[in-house]
């Protein structure tokens, strides 16, 4: 194959999952061109994929058909001539444009009626046997004609890299508040899937507050989305020392993000998408775990330390407490995450 399209997933984590699938492409095929077509909130992921060519942004919007764009987009494709897609969300939406640029091979996994439409299927695995999420994107290089099939259990880490100019831009910003790059602990209190994947609002100043008292050069940034601004002044003002916390949720781009959790000692976050780049730049991190499954989507490196009680009513997948009491959260105290840290060094 000489040119290959990947249409890409919507959320931030899944995104970053999906760059062993485009590095696997490359072995298998080392002259092809391989083009991303994502929204614009995951395309710095995909700017940071050593293995994408060219990343093509579109404002295809969640749940929106959009018919008159994708059309567009597709008739635009089709000059690429493109030997194969890998649409890797499972709605039918998704399908449409590589059936519309005519493109041959069509793969991906089966769902919402889209049989014709990808034209090399996979079954979709039932949610009580759910590989990683890297490992199940992995799995559609099977689906082609290759020499070698690739071993899908075995663990796969995602790899991302900096951008200077974030990296540049993110060094400038550091400068003019002061705050030493050699000393910065992201904490990331955000999460877009809702209240039971957010570790409590008083148990991260509590950690942000030990940190500072534990090192005297410690500097505490807070990271996240525009959303997450007012967690984090929660956080910044709920204790003393708050010169030395710094909330810039909302403040930096996506590829500047990546650049800080790049050149942070530490993050500790949610399980969210800031979660999936820390462990894909191989920041020391801890992660922390309530109504989701860390066997699903755990930070795939060798440098994260998974927190999750793992009581009887979780995972349970919810977007509030089912029971009312959050105990999947509230439990893990401060104590535990900052222990886990001083692990990790």
């Amino acid at each position: 194959m000489n040119r290959i399209l990947i249409i890409a997933p919507n959320w931030i984590g899944d995104a970053v999952m999906s760059q062993p699938l485009l590095l696997n492409l490359k072995a298998i095929y080392p002259q092809s061109q391989i083009d991303v077509l994502a929204s614009p909130w995951v395309t710095p992921i995909y700017r940071a994929c050593a293995e994408a060519h060219e990343v093509i942004e579109a404002r295809l919007e969640h749940k929106q058909l959009q018919w008159g764009l994708r059309k567009q987009l597709a008739k635009q494709l089709k000059l690429n001539q493109y030997d194969a897609c890998f649409v890797l969300p499972n709605s039918l939406k998704s399908a449409l444009i590589p059936w519309l640029a005519n493109i041959p091979l069509r793969i991906g996994y089966r769902g919402e009626m889209r049989f014709g439409l990808i034209n090399f299927a996979l079954d979709n695995p039932s949610k009580l046997h759910r590989p990683p999420m890297a490992n199940h994107y992995l799995a559609l290089c099977n689906v082609i004609d290759h020499a070698e099939e690739i071993d899908t259990n075995q663990p796969v880490d995602p790899k991302l890299n900096l951008s200077l100019s974030a990296k540049q831009f993110i060094s400038t910003k550091l400068q003019a508040a002061a705050i030493d790059e050699k000393s910065i602990y992201v904490l990331c209190p955000g999460a877009e899937y809702g209240a039971t994947k957010r570790w409590p609002i008083e148990h991260f100043a509590t950690l942000a507050q030990q940190l500072i008292v534990n090192e005297a050069d410690a500097q505490v940034i807070l990271l996240g989305s525009k959303s997450d601004h007012a967690l984090g002044e929660r956080i910044r003002t709920q204790k003393s020392n708050t010169l030395k916390i710094h909330n810039w949720c909302g403040e930096t781009s996506l590829d500047e993000a990546i650049a800080l959790i790049g050149m942070s000692k530490a993050l500790v976050s949610n399980d969210s998408g800031l979660m999936h780049i820390g462990a894909a730049l191989k920041i020391p991190q801890v992660a922390i775990f309530g109504s989701s499954d860390p066997h699903h989507t755990p930070p795939l490196s060798d440098k994260a330390k998974v927190i999750w009680l793992n009581l009887p009513c979780s995972p349970c997948h919810k977007r509030e407490c089912p029971l009312g009491h959050l105990k999947c959260l509230k439990d893990i105290s401060p104590a535990t995450v900052l222990g886990a840290i001083q692990t990790l060094r």
